[in-house]
């Protein structure tokens, strides 16, 4: 099992515990890596307190289980409005906002694809570009994330009053 999915077995369990939705998990450096890991209420709201809670948690946790060969930096984040789109419950939840996919391989030409997320159903992503409707498979997507939008801070702000 590669270390990720490690991390991710390891840490999701206390952080449901806890309250908390796991987002994603990311390795990324070479000389002292970075273990970013992103969580969230499920209602959305993440605060600086809660990520320190998090990070507490999730230390002890890979304390013991070591699931990384060497020394790492934790750090602990939430998805932020320009979140990352990980599940296809992600695609449902952010539907008739604007979304960049990047494509494992090129779909008409085209490896990158912006447009308006119309949700996610039967493994496909369906959203609505300049070209129109298309439907990606969901493992065809490389990665994905919310664009940042006047409509999605509106739909933010009114979240939190």
């Amino acid at each position: 099992m590669d270390p990720i999915a490690r991390v991710s077995e390891a840490i999701a369990p206390a952080l449901e515990a806890m309250g908390f939705d796991l987002v994603r998990v990311r390795l990324s450096g070479v000389q002292r890596p970075v273990l970013q890991v992103m969580a969230e209420r499920p209602d959305g709201r993440m605060s600086v307190d809660d990520c320190a809670e998090v990070s507490r948690a999730i230390s002890a946790i890979l304390d013991v289980e070591d699931p990384i060969a060497g020394a790492y930096t934790l750090e602990v984040s939430s998805p932020g409005l320009d979140r990352p789109l990980v599940r296809p419950a992600d695609y449902e939840r952010f539907k008739g906002f604007d979304a960049r996919l990047d494509l494992v391989q090129p779909l008409d030409g085209r490896k990158r694809l912006t447009g308006r997320l119309l949700g996610c159903a039967a493994e496909l992503v369906r959203l609505h570009t300049d070209a129109g409707e298309v439907a990606v498979p969901f493992v065809a997507v490389a990665s994905a994330k919310l664009l940042l939008t006047d409509a999605l801070i509106a739909a933010a702000l009114k979240r939190q009053s």
